[in-house]
């Protein structure tokens, strides 16, 4: 009874809001993934989907099942998230400032300064990658640990009003938490393609392929395949909140460098893209939403960034 007066009247909130940003996230995401298990271990008893399996011989524990998927799917979700730095670093070819050389590079680190403490952030890395399209990224494991790079391209192009408006919005990325909500979604989606995929495998093997020899190889195709195609269709859901955590990046950026300064980057951004014969522009990062032709052609619903447009007219209605 005192456990459920100490969640009902907000004290478990206060407490971790008070513990920091992070540490409210994580009980998020424990409390999140405890009812998804429960929840989908009810909903499948319901359905009499235990049922079904026993009936054709298929002593499947669903419960157990649904653990193992979410601990691997969590599991990989995290550890890319841990290395997210990492591998952002290597794979862009980013250059650390450890201590400026010229005056750009110190103006970058004072305005990466300033952008954080006006977010209330640590202050995160600041690089340079060499990539001469308009682009920047915010990575790291969590807001007070965090990178913030952009490519060379964008520092010899844009105005400071410009570049600092791109800056702001990489570090609302950062202020907003988006790296491990991000990785708490992906870690959800990625346990329920894993459990879907292989009761839809059970399902192949044991009722529709009559197999009750173990696990024969209509169970793996067809995991495999489930997992190919749940996955495609799941990404949608990572790909939606994506593109909602931009509008919210842009939001604060125009708060931390103003919205005409934010403006007028976006619109550059989008002159820019414009500008490039298709297919010519290699992936480098495309955190800021910088995409090459044959991506600008796919669905809505697998881009990972609203059309700048969109952006645009959202700041300027905001």
């Amino acid at each position: 009874m005192a456990l459920v007066e100490f969640f009902a009247n907000g004290r478990i909130y206060k407490l971790l809001k008070t513990s920091g940003l992070f540490m409210y996230r994580i009980f998020l995401f424990l409390a999140t993934n405890l009812a998804i298990i429960v929840v989908a271990s009810i909903t499948l008893r319901l359905l009499g989907v235990e049922s079904i399996l026993a009936n054709n011989g298929m002593d499947l524990n669903l419960s157990a099942l649904l653990i193992f998927c979410a601990v691997f799917g969590f599991l990989g979700s995290f550890t890319s998230l841990l290395l997210s730095k990492f591998m952002a670093k290597r794979f862009s070819g980013t250059r650390v400032i450890s201590q400026p050389q010229n005056a750009q590079e110190r103006w970058l680190v004072q305005t990466v300064t300033t952008l954080a403490k006006k977010a209330n952030i640590g202050m995160p890395e600041v690089g340079i990658f060499p990539a001469q399209q308009s682009n920047a990224f915010a990575t790291g494991w969590n807001r007070n640990n965090a990178l913030v790079a952009v490519s060379q391209g964008l520092l010899d192009r844009f105005t400071e009003d410009e570049a600092r408006a791109v800056l702001a919005h990489e570090i609302g990325h950062v202020a907003n938490g988006d790296m491990i909500t991000l990785t708490l979604i992906q870690g959800v989606v990625n346990t329920f393609v894993m459990f879907a995929a292989r009761v839809v495998g059970y399902f192949v093997d044991r009722v529709v392929l009559k197999n009750n020899r173990g696990l024969g190889l209509g169970y793996w195709i067809a995991t495999i395949f489930a997992e190919i195609v749940l996955g495609i269709l799941a990404s949608t859901i990572v790909m939606w909140f994506s593109r909602q955590r931009e509008f919210r990046a842009d939001s604060a950026g125009a708060k931390l460098a103003g919205r005409g300064a934010m403006v007028s980057a976006l619109e550059r951004l989008r002159d820019e893209t414009q500008a490039q014969v298709a297919n010519e522009m290699p992936d480098t990062m495309t955190a800021f939403g910088i995409s090459s032709g044959w991506k600008r052609k796919r669905s809505k619903l697998f881009m990972s960034h609203p059309p700048l447009e969109e952006r645009i007219a959202a700041l300027r209605n905001g």
